[in-house]
């Protein structure tokens, strides 16, 4: 085996997973959902056929459930490490950050509810307990291939994963796909660093970009000006959804 990787696109409970594979060891791009852990182990195992030791590195790069929730669990029985982007505070911080946590999981279990999947645990740790914190233009050691992009909108600290030499970009929820279109991802808190990561990754002309909703895509100058007119001019965030909502039912 090269080292240039293999990557290999699982199907997670609600989100795509991809493993880059190399002979010196194996690198999750996210953190999968507290679900997917025995569907990663067992892909290392039986499909790989190698030791789920050989997993060294998991990024996680932003908190949501299907992004952040099996990163933990991965590590202890694994003993890989966790890398994941800078940020000043906790996502899910205070009174708040509880209450959006709960409701990131509840969203989670929608989503498999709608994609008919059966029910599983999805509930995580709201604090991510990394061991290594990432800013733009870093690389992962051992896996210095892979180069970060620092793509806050949807949160304050998202990343995505360049790989310059196979021309692709993990972009994790940075868009996601419906009905064939690429639309901004819910929720986008941070509209106008939304628009300048789409910019930032646009600008790279990656050949290829990976989502964790919608799989492996290779957008047009068309498909980027549609997900442009869609970014929103204010944050679109659970709470705002939620006012949106009483002012209908109230008539407001």
């Amino acid at each position: 085996m090269s080292d240039t990787p293999i990557l290999h696109e699982i199907d997670g409970y609600i989100q795509t997973i991809y493993l880059a594979e190399y002979q010196k060891g194996l690198m999750l791009l996210d953190g999968c959902s507290r679900a997917d852990v025995g569907v990663v182990l067992s892909y290392i195992a039986h499909s790989l056929d190698r030791p789920i030791e050989d997993l060294k590195w998991i990024v996680v790069t932003h908190m949501h459930p299907d992004h952040a929730g099996g990163a933990h669990r991965l590590r202890s029985i694994t003993g890989c490490q966790i890398a994941t982007g800078v940020a000043t505070d906790e996502w899910y911080r205070g009174i708040d950050g509880i209450m959006m946590h709960w409701t990131d999981i509840a969203l989670a279990k929608w989503m498999a509810k709608r994609m008919g999947k059966t029910p599983k645990r999805v509930w995580y740790d709201r604090r991510l307990h990394a061991d290594l914190y990432l800013k733009d233009g870093d690389t992962l050691p051992g896996f210095s291939d892979w180069k970060v992009l620092e793509t806050p909108g949807h949160t304050d600290r998202d990343i995505s994963l360049h790989h310059p030499a196979m021309s692709t970009i993990y972009v994790a929820d940075l868009m996601v796909t419906v009905k064939g279109r690429f639309i901004p991802p819910f929720p986008v808190f941070y509209p106008n660093r939304y628009r300048e990561s789409l910019a930032k990754v646009f600008s790279l002309q990656a050949e290829s970009i990976m989502l964790a909703h919608g799989g492996r895509v290779s957008p047009t100058q068309e498909d980027i000006q549609f997900l442009t007119n869609k970014i929103p001019k204010r944050p679109v965030t659970h709470w705002r959804s939620v006012k949106t909502k009483l002012k209908k039912l109230v008539g407001i």
